[in-house]
């Protein structure tokens, strides 16, 4: 007479073996998001320090051939951000990782007091080092930024220079069709697209390309947004 247990054993072995749920790797997923963040953070002043946060391995997806990371509409590659990654084969999926661009560089300040309306000279300005994510998303990085344009407001000495502190003409408009030039060793590429918001010359800009591609350069004056490609 066969015992208890082996009799539970041999039950075991006789029920149909249960189907293991595929799921999305982490891995590819999260290189993903830091190739995506890498690119568009190239044309960034300073040094750029990428981490990716976790995916969870458990996430009962449908493991994916064709991953594309993307931004969604207002976002940046600036500081703390969701990332969105969609599959788009074998089956169309959509997820969000969180991730954080730091961006260590040279930023103006005022090397004293400045009285609104003041026309800002060299000697009103100084450089800085820090994060420059830890400031407004508008802080200058050079003096040409700065120099020969007005103060809208009274600023403090030692206060870190933003273009909303000074009347600065916009290079490009929000709205306005720009050209977007991409520059790299030995080769230029010119492509049409359409300013996601106003920016000074030298400051950062959004783009909307005519295929859909969000990018992130520098504009210039006459409608031009660079982006430098290593």
């Amino acid at each position: 007479m066969l015992r208890p247990a082996l009799l539970v054993a041999l039950a075991l072995l006789l029920l149909p073996a249960l189907p293991v749920q595929a799921r999305q790797d982490p891995v590819p997923v999260r290189a993903e998001v830091n190739r995506f963040l890498d690119l568009q953070s190239r044309s960034l002043p300073g040094e750029v320090r990428i981490q990716v946060g976790e995916f969870n391995g458990d996430n009962g997806l449908v493991p994916c051939v064709q991953l594309e990371a993307f931004l969604p509409a207002g976002a940046r590659a600036w500081g703390r951000v969701s990332v969105g990654v969609r599959c788009l084969a074998p089956t169309p999926w959509t997820a969000y990782v969180p991730a954080e661009v730091r961006v260590r560089g040279l930023y103006l300040v005022s090397a004293g007091p400045i009285a609104a309306g003041q026309i800002l000279g060299p000697a009103d300005i100084r450089r800085e080092a820090g994060e420059l994510t830890a400031q407004a998303a508008d802080v200058l990085t050079e003096p040409s930024q700065a120099v020969g344009h007005a103060a809208r407001v009274s600023l403090a000495g030692g206060r870190p220079l933003a273009a909303s502190h000074l009347r600065l003409p916009p290079a490009v408009l929000q709205g306005q069709p720009v050209k977007v030039v991409s520059r790299g060793a030995g080769f230029q590429v010119a492509n049409d697209g359409v300013a996601l918001s106003s920016a000074a010359d030298g400051q950062a800009a959004q783009v909307r390309l005519a295929n859909g591609q969000v990018v992130r350069g520098t504009a210039r004056n006459g409608g031009i947004v660079e982006i430098t490609l290593p």
